[in-house]
C-alpha cells in the first residue's frame, strides 16, 4: 500500500467501512449497475452487512493492524465485484484470489478449506474457478489499493476493466441448475423412467 498513491492516501486517512459510514439506504437508490448498489446488492442477497467483519486482534503495530483490519473490511466489495457467493465453494474461490491478488499468507491458508468440499465442488473449484483466480488475481491491480468509498457511484463494470477483473461462472446460478437437474432425475427415476 505504500507504494501506491491510493494505498498511501488509504493508509493516512485510515477509512472504516461499516453501516456507520456508509449507508445502505443510500447505497440502494443508486444506479443498478454502480459499485455501491452492486455492494448493497449482494450484501441484501447474502444476508449480511457491512459490520460482520470482527476487529483485528493479536497484531501490535498499529498500521499492520489497521490494513488486516482494511483488508477484513473491504472483503464484501470483492464478493460484490465478482459475484462470489458466501456459501464454502464462494468463499475458498475469492480466497484463492485473494491470494493471487495480495499474497497474504492467510488468504493462501484459507484456501485448504477446498478439503472440505463436496468432491463435486472440489473438482469445479480446479477445473473452473482456481484457474479463474489465479488468472485474474495476478493480472489484476491490487485491490487493497482501492478506495472503495470514492467508486460507489461509478459503473461496476467500468471498475472491473479498470482493475482487470473478469467476473466468473455464476456460482449460484450453476449449483441451482445443479440442483434442479438432481430434482427432474429423482422424479424420473421415481416415475420408473
Amino acid at each position: 500500500m505504500l507504494a501506491h498513491p491510493t494505498g498511501r492516501r488509504i493508509l493516512r486517512q485510515r477509512p472504516r467501512i461499516s453501516s456507520k459510514t456508509m449507508s445502505l439506504p443510500a447505497l440502494r437508490a443508486l444506479p443498478p449497475k454502480s459499485v455501491g448498489r452492486a455492494y448493497a446488492s449482494w450484501l441484501d442477497r447474502e444476508g449480511v452487512s457491512p459490520d460482520t467483519r470482527s476487529p483485528v486482534r493479536y497484531i501490535d503495530d498499529e498500521e499492520c493492524a489497521y490494513v488486516m483490519q482494511r483488508y477484513r473490511e473491504c472483503h464484501d466489495f470483492y464478493h460484490a465485484l465478482t459475484g462470489l457467493p458466501t456459501v464454502r465453494e464462494g468463499e475458498v474461490a475469492l480466497k484463492a484470489f485473494e491470494f493471487a491478488n495480495t499474497l497474504l499468507p492467510m488468504t493462501g491458508l484459507s484456501m485448504l478449506a477446498v478439503a472440505t468440499l463436496k468432491p463435486a465442488e472440489r473438482r469445479r473449484f480446479f477445473s473452473v474457478y482456481m484457474p479463474w483466480a489465479v488468472k485474474n488475481g495476478v493480472r489484476s491491480q491490487d485491490i487493497i489499493n482501492v478506495f472503495w468509498e470514492e467508486q460507489l457511484e461509478r459503473d461496476v463494470d467500468d471498475l472491473r476493466r479498470e482493475l482487470g477483473i473478469e467476473q466468473p461462472p455464476d456460482l449460484r446460478e450453476i449449483r441451482k441448475r445443479e440442483k434442479e437437474e438432481k430434482k427432474r432425475l429423482k422424479e424420473m427415476r421415481e416415475k420408473g423412467m
